[in-house]
């Protein structure tokens, strides 16, 4: 079923556990995440990121997602992912979107508030949850390199500022993950997910989940993270799928590489402790 993302997080911060939200660019990773919830009976999150909008089109997303969404029993939402400007998001939620984000992380504070709180108010009008991010994520092999990567670690003074002011529904929150895939072992910063945990109710989510570490991963869940984002792994499980078979036609590649990104998911349910419905 089609739903927002407000009642999800409610039951993550009941339960201590995370939804994984799992970017899709096309109908098969779609329909591989959506069958896999349905399998396991666990809630989804099925994000579409702005920047994917040359793979295939908003519209096209709007379809496959909502489509899948309504023919399972589980709840999924349709969520926009990192959306980079105002009118992309409101197509968006014209669509059928029932879930945004507004990534103005790069901004300065103020005007991450003033863009962030203009998308809220318009989202608010269509019952869409809106997420925001404080402090940025960024990317690079060595993320915990300064010099390499342009993540910008969360302010924990900001934080009450922003959720008061903008009253966004979710806040990602940037503790030493990275978008994409890296080199060397993550060191995440769970003293200040500690801090920020302890300072707001409003769901905190995580971004560059993929290569952080399966108990880095764990620990944010059960520690306060309701929702963690995979795409890289996705690919990865896809790729070696099909690297470990000798691949006869294009239609096997297909299913192995489906069967990959399955897997990837499954074993993502179970690190992130994400409880049935």
């Amino acid at each position: 079923m089609l739903v927002n993302t407000k009642e999800m997080f409610l039951k993550t911060q009941e339960g201590n556990y995370a939804i994984p939200a799992t970017n899709f660019i096309d109908l098969d990773s779609a329909r591989v995440f959506v069958d896999v919830a349905e399998k396991l009976q666990k809630p989804l999150i099925l994000p579409f990121a702005q920047a994917h909008k040359d793979l295939i089109s908003l519209e096209e997303a709007a379809l496959i997602g909502k489509y899948l969404a309504e023919k399972v029993s589980v709840p999924v939402a349709l969520h926009l992912d990192h959306g980079e400007d105002f009118n992309f998001i409101k197509r968006a939620i014209e669509l059928g979107f029932t879930s945004v984000m507004i990534d103005a992380s790069m901004k300065s504070l103020e005007d991450n508030i003033e863009i962030t709180k203009k998308v809220v108010d318009y989202a608010h009008q269509y019952d869409v949850t809106v997420e925001a991010e404080l402090g940025h994520v960024g990317a690079g092999n060595n993320y915990e390199n300064h010099e390499t990567t342009d993540s910008i670690y969360t302010e924990v003074k900001d934080v009450l500022t922003f959720v008061d002011v903008t009253k966004v529904d979710s806040l990602a929150i940037s503790i030493g993950t990275a978008h994409g895939a890296y080199k060397g072992t993550p060191i995440l910063n769970f003293e200040r997910l500690k801090e920020i945990r302890e300072l707001t109710t409003v769901p905190l989510v995580l971004h560059g989940g993929s290569s952080s570490g399966q108990e880095n991963l764990h620990r944010c869940a059960v520690e306060g993270i309701s929702k963690i984002n995979i795409f890289t792994d996705f690919l990865q499980g896809a790729f070696n799928e099909i690297e470990a078979n000798e691949v006869k036609d294009y239609l096997e590649l297909k299913s192995l590489a489906n069967k990959g990104m399955a897997e990837v998911l499954e074993m993502y349910y179970e690190v992130f402790a994400t409880k049935s419905i």
